[in-house]
């Protein structure tokens, strides 16, 4: 399977290894801004990349500044033995588009240049109906395959069958949103609209709403109102200042306004079940 990093902050190539993660899987980085708590990790993972003789390429997408960034610590530290692919963007819109899923960018509200990312997966094929298709004289096998990509196919007896006679209308693909650094902002609530998963930073607690505005952060309970706005699924909170040791107390304050919320922890591991399993 493929790795898709949203920032790259200290401590990622330890946690991979925790997490059985791989280093030469295919992988693709997001990066919202060039602050060193979601950028130091870059450094040791291509190195440890490299030392891995990494064959595959890494692609990397982020603000202006990125390729430079890299090109910084890599003349001094050797590398990376592999390529890297680099994207700095520099307008909102698609920035991946792939067979599965695509990855947009929504301009956010922090120091310097910021983004915000959307992964948002291509509508999954409906259900088949293994009876159906037997009723209808299609043997198992390829034509199968092609009624569920949604092909018409030609029996031998000259007849034609229909995908839709045999397969459910399209199930929405997973939407995974994620802020970044950023005060709320009405393109992040667009962006976030009906999204399986929000993941949203709340840095402060609302006693601190005018420093988190001070220094383009968002409160716990702006996130929450982001989410409940937008009609997400789940919230999760990020980016926790470390003044609070015990998070719970932000927790508290969100689910007042957004029941479905869960704080971020290292190795947290979240289920996303589709509409209906085939």
């Amino acid at each position: 399977g493929e790795i898709i990093f949203f920032d790259c902050g200290e401590g990622t190539q330890r946690r991979m290894v925790e997490a059985h993660i791989g280093f030469r899987r295919r992988t693709k980085m997001f990066i919202s801004h060039l602050h060193g708590d979601h950028v130091l990790g870059l450094p040791g993972l291509i190195q440890s990349m490299t030392l891995l003789q990494r064959d595959r390429p890494l692609h990397i997408y982020g603000p202006e500044g990125l390729a430079a960034f890299i090109q910084a610590f890599s003349s001094v530290l050797g590398g990376p033995g592999f390529t890297v692919k680099i994207c700095e963007i520099s307008s909102e819109g698609i920035v991946f588009q792939g067979s599965e899923y695509d990855v947009m960018a929504v301009e956010a509200d922090h120091d310097g240049p910021s983004w915000s990312y959307v992964l948002a997966e291509h509508p999954r094929p409906g259900r088949f109906h293994p009876g159906k298709a037997r009723a209808l004289g299609v043997p198992e096998g390829p034509l199968w395959g092609r009624l569920q990509h949604g092909e018409d196919v030609e029996l031998r007896d000259g007849r034609i069958v229909k995908s839709r006679d045999v397969v459910d209308a399209p199930r929405g693909g997973l939407k995974i949103v994620y802020s970044g650094d950023t005060r709320p902002t009405e393109g992040l609530l667009e962006a976030a609209s009906g999204a399986d998963v929000l993941i949203h930073e709340a840095t402060f607690d609302d006693s601190l709403a005018c420093k988190a505005d001070e220094n383009r952060h968002s409160t716990v309970t702006q996130a929450a109102e982001v989410a409940k706005e937008a009609g997400v699924g789940t919230l999760v909170l990020t980016h926790i200042s470390s003044r609070y040791p015990d998070a719970s107390v932000l927790l508290e304050e969100a689910v007042k306004v957004f029941p479905n919320t869960i704080i971020a922890e290292d190795l947290l591991e979240l289920e996303l079940p589709l509409d209906e399993l085939q």
